[in-house]
């Protein structure tokens, strides 16, 4: 996710995050992938264009009802920024199908342009420092949907510099489920010198047998050996399920690979969120409680948590403040972040935050459980 002179410079700091709010947006295009996969894309209106304005490589959450439940998902961006008109600008995102999935089944088969839907503003830090820089050489991992914020920051990247080269290493099982398989080989065409796509399929032969098959540890080395080059590279950017993401994590360092130089997504992690929203919790009298109060734009509320409940901040916090932000509720979007004022809490799990935000005292809070009797948290700051 989310360095020094010469080609390499530090990302925005992530402590500039802007607080995330929903606002309703109409539907403008829904274009077809693959037979699992389509992009959705709204249309924003002059008044919202700075609610809007985003960096490549950013998310937004999406929430709608379906069979009478709220149902909040992430998607990356998958376009690049486009510039403001009179009628205001578009934003897009990649919804691939998951086997079940209540939200991605219902945007192949019902979504049409003209529904409207409750988009939450930018968020995310996978975003790049290169840009406009000359002889930066980016790498991009990716597996299935995880494509979706390489296509913008690749887009962006190449556009802002005559001399950026950008290469993706990306894995699927087949041609057939490849996303934006066109828009990719358009790139290619756009910039033949400065592309370089590798396209590794599990279930389908290649021409290279490097390409052919898992990407494991062996096969890893080996595409970085003798296609990419480590040395060459100036950032590298990895999405896709926790399994891969680690993996080519941990193959980096041990290739010496700065963390620094290393931001990664996640979309998914392999666990199932304890808590998909709100639970039940209910106040008993003579239950030992815990004081939770939450600062939310500019308005403090308090709210009491049963100590054998074991619930997270995030959990309380929507009996009082049911438009305290939250997404995934796994630990992996870091829309519900927040700041520890008073008191402490402990994590269950962290794929979002940076070391330093932690040092600064920020938390997930869908992750969060106290540790002491009374605890303060801002999402403001």
């Amino acid at each position: 996710m989310p360095a020094a002179p010469s080609s390499r410079v530090a990302p925005t700091h992530t402590g500039d995050r802007h607080r995330a709010r929903f606002h309703t947006l109409t539907v403008s295009d829904v274009r077809p992938l693959t037979k699992d996969a389509v992009e959705v894309t709204f249309a924003v209106p002059p008044a919202l264009i700075d609610e809007y304005a985003y960096l490549p490589g950013q998310y937004v959450a999406l929430r709608v009802r379906l069979e009478g439940e709220e149902v909040r998902r992430s998607y990356s961006l998958c376009q690049p920024p486009t510039p403001a008109g009179e009628d205001g600008t578009t934003l897009s995102v990649g919804v691939k199908r998951d086997e079940g999935g209540l939200f991605s089944t219902w945007a192949q088969t019902e979504l049409k342009p003209g529904f409207e839907i409750d988009v939450m503003s930018p968020q995310g830090t996978f975003t790049s420092g290169l840009a406009g820089l000359d002889g930066a050489h980016v790498v991009g991992i990716a597996a299935g949907s995880g494509i979706t914020p390489m296509m913008a920051l690749a887009r962006s990247l190449l556009t802002a510099s005559d001399t950026t080269r950008f290469t993706l290493l990306y894995t699927n099982k087949a041609t057939s489920d490849v996303m934006f398989l066109e828009d990719l080989a358009d790139l290619k065409d756009r910039y033949p010198t400065r592309i370089v796509l590798h396209h590794v399929l599990s279930r389908e032969q290649r021409t290279a047998p490097v390409l052919s098959g898992r990407i494991d540890e062996e096969r890893l080395r080996t595409i970085l050996d003798a296609l990419i080059l480590p040395a060459t590279v100036d950032e590298w950017f990895l999405c896709g399920p926790f399994a891969l993401v680690d993996l080519c994590r941990e193959v980096l360092a041990d290739l010496g690979v700065p963390r620094e130089h290393v931001r990664f997504e996640l979309f998914t992690t392999g666990d199932e969120p304890t808590e998909r929203g709100p639970r039940k919790v209910e106040v008993h009298a003579g239950d030992a409680t815990v004081r939770i109060e939450i600062n939310l734009d500019g308005v403090s509320s308090t709210v009491e948590s049963p100590v054998d409940a074991h619930e997270s901040v995030l959990n309380a916090a929507l009996r009082v403040r049911p438009d305290a932000p939250f997404a995934c509720s796994g630990g992996v979007c870091g829309t519900c972040r927040a700041r520890v004022l008073e008191g402490s809490v402990t994590m269950t799990e962290n794929y979002a935050l940076e070391p330093d935000e932690i040092e600064r005292g920020y938390v997930l809070t869908c992750q969060s459980h106290p540790t002491s009797d009374r605890i303060v948290v801002d999402y403001d700051v």
